[in-house]
């Protein structure tokens, strides 16, 4: 699937304000409510649009202690099976396999340093897990809400 200039000016007024209704979005680009419509359905249809998402202050949702994890791995092991060790954890919101030394960074979230600080043994106890070096977050400078 490939996007137009329309298509990429709705996702943009998405990103703006995803609960603007299809009237508004449409006289703001020049298009029906209809027509913006369809191509909403399309886009989530063909998969460029994944899914619409509620963000909640973490704080909020009880889980305002957060930390970056590098995780190192004994030997060569697949991404599938990183996944398949880390959607096992709960705390772990995001992960992503990296180039450089560590294998994979890991973003965990918890409730109290408590909490935290078990989900990092967690971590650590996978039997491919050879180390971590973990950073916790202190304040948030920037955060872009669109992606």
């Amino acid at each position: 699937m490939s996007l137009d200039d329309l298509d990429r000016r709705i996702i943009a007024e998405l990103r703006l304000d995803g609960r603007a209704s299809y009237a508004e979005m449409g006289a703001r680009i020049g298009l029906s409510p209809s027509a913006v419509k369809r191509r909403v359905d399309r886009m989530v249809a063909d998969g460029a649009i994944q899914g619409f998402h509620v963000r909640l202050d973490p704080e909020l949702d009880g889980a305002g202690t957060e930390a970056y994890v590098e995780v190192f791995c004994t030997g060569t092991v697949a991404p599938d099976e990183l996944r398949r060790i880390l959607k096992a954890i709960p705390n772990v919101v995001e992960a992503f396999t990296v180039t450089g030394q560590a294998d994979a960074i890991v973003r965990l979230r918890a409730s109290t340093m408590t909490d935290l600080e078990a989900a990092l043994e967690h971590v650590r106890l996978a039997p491919q897990v050879d180390k971590t070096r973990s950073a916790i977050i202190l304040s948030r400078l920037i955060e872009h809400r669109d992606g």
